[in-house]
């Protein structure tokens, strides 16, 4: 089914809205029309802020879909809104997907406020990572559902993960669109089982805008590629037994957190589920397949040491001020970088196993495996330390001479590395425009997908 008709009339949006913002349209866009469109509360987030939920149409199916699933993820929050006002306003598409949709804007309501520092501005890596936040994932909503594996024992859902867990449980969607994007790259799915007639599909939408696939190395090297920048979608299980193959450690000490949404949502109601990851940056060497000048043993072995190296650092500047934090367990920086700290390293050497083992290392890598394994990585440690230094900061009104001294040199460490990838790398923002686009038509022709595959 040909959904690109409705690409002309997605706005060129200059910002990414705030919670509130969103809160206020899905509230004013029931009361616009409200034989078609429902605005509910289904919870509360952990701070006591509402979790809306849209309620559009009656279709005979059911559709769930959830945007900032982690909270430095809201393009998908972007994608809901545009798409919620659609389905509102047009029957006829209604029709073409006989669904009942279930949209919530924004999970990870809490997180997502930690983070809306850069929403007005996102035209750089560095004023990007200022204001970063990622919760560690036991705080993670997308990976804190119930499960039982061997060692691994999860029954702590967060307040928002039951929301997701309830509406899962009642409404039996037959489709759900999980909404994360990545930080860098281009762009790759996720989908819960082989689906040849999709390829082509994910394949072609990119270009619409001018974005590559992602051609590097997938985002963890037990991924099941179904087709290129196309992988089934990994379970905890997975990640489980790769720690178990490749450590000496209980896996079960290194994950600390639950399976993920889609594994649940196939348990109770057999979903089909689609993660359609959308890069902020471009860089043109994320799609370079030509070959490098080293082996892919050597590009992700740089990897792996370069992150041992920034984690070593962190760890011991973390261990001088740890007595002058004033604010610390309250913090959801010091959360974060804490227990990244704690579990990056065992997980890290099970990696590095891993990789001298694997005789596919061997071969010589594509350049944009290498720029993955030696460039992007480092804009994710710089993420990491984004957060120290927010942490630094909040400790360091009417903080000790140990903290604000500690916070001029997470400071300089900050600046010099952004300065030093910047050098390194010819990007460019990726317009918001262009990554609704792709996430909406992969949403929809999916959606489309699983009606027709119901049917039969």
């Amino acid at each position: 089914m040909d959904f690109q008709y409705l690409i002309k009339d997605i706005p060129d949006y200059k910002r990414f809205f705030t919670v509130d913002e969103m809160d206020q349209r899905s509230k004013a866009l029931a009361e616009k029309y409200p034989d078609t469109v429902k605005c509910y509360k289904a919870g509360e987030s952990r701070n006591g802020h509402d979790i809306n939920v849209l309620e559009i149409g009656n279709g005979s199916k059911d559709a769930l879909l959830f945007g900032c699933p982690h909270p430095n993820e809201p393009i998908g929050a972007m994608m809901l809104d545009f798409l919620s006002e659609r389905l509102a306003t047009d029957e006829e598409l209604r029709k073409k997907l006989d669904y009942t949709w279930h949209l919530i804007k924004v999970i990870d309501i809490d997180g997502t406020k930690l983070n809306e520092g850069w929403f007005n501005d996102s035209s750089s890596i560095k004023k990007y990572a200022q204001d970063f936040y990622r919760p560690p994932g036991h705080e993670q909503i997308e990976w804190t559902f119930p499960i039982d594996y061997k060692t691994l024992h999860f029954d702590k859902p967060l307040p928002e993960t039951k929301v997701l867990m309830n509406l899962m449980e009642e409404k039996k969607p037959q489709f759900m669109f999980s909404l994360h994007n990545s930080g860098f790259g281009g762009v790759y799915y996720y989908i819960t089982e082989d689906a040849p007639e999709l390829y082509p599909v994910f394949k072609d939408l990119p270009k619409l805008v001018n974005l590559p696939l992602s051609l590097g190395e997938p985002e963890a090297p037990y991924l099941e590629s179904y087709a290129p920048a196309v992988y089934n979608l990994s379970s905890i299980t997975q990640e489980y037994d790769y720690i178990e193959k490749n450590s000496d450690m209980d896996p079960a000490q290194i994950i600390t957190a639950g399976t993920c949404s889609d594994e649940y949502a196939a348990k109770v109601a057999g979903t089909f589920t689609l993660v359609c990851e959308m890069p902020y940056y471009y860089d043109s060497r994320i799609e370079d397949l030509s070959e490098s000048d080293i082996t892919r043993r050597e590009a992700r072995l740089y990897n792996v040491r370069k992150s041992l190296e920034n984690n070593q650092l962190l760890q011991k500047i973390l261990d001088e001020v740890e007595g002058d934090l004033t604010i610390k367990e309250s913090s959801p920086f010091y959360r974060a970088v804490s227990h990244s700290l704690k579990t990056m390293l065992p997980y890290l050497k099970a990696e590095e196993k891993e990789i001298m083992n694997n005789k596919e290392m061997e071969r010589t890598a594509k350049v944009s495996e290498v720029f993955d394994n030696k460039i992007v990585s480092q804009f994710y440690q710089g993420l990491m330390l984004g957060m120290f230094r927010r942490l630094l900061h909040e400790n360091s009104v009417n903080g000790s001479d140990i903290i604000k001294a500690k916070q001029k040199e997470i400071d300089r460490i900050f600046d010099e590395h952004f300065e030093s990838l910047e050098k390194q790398l010819n990007y460019k923002p990726v317009p918001i425009k262009d990554l609704v686009t792709v996430q909406l038509l992969a949403g929809l022709n999916t959606a489309d997908y699983v009606q027709r595959k119901e049917k039969n």
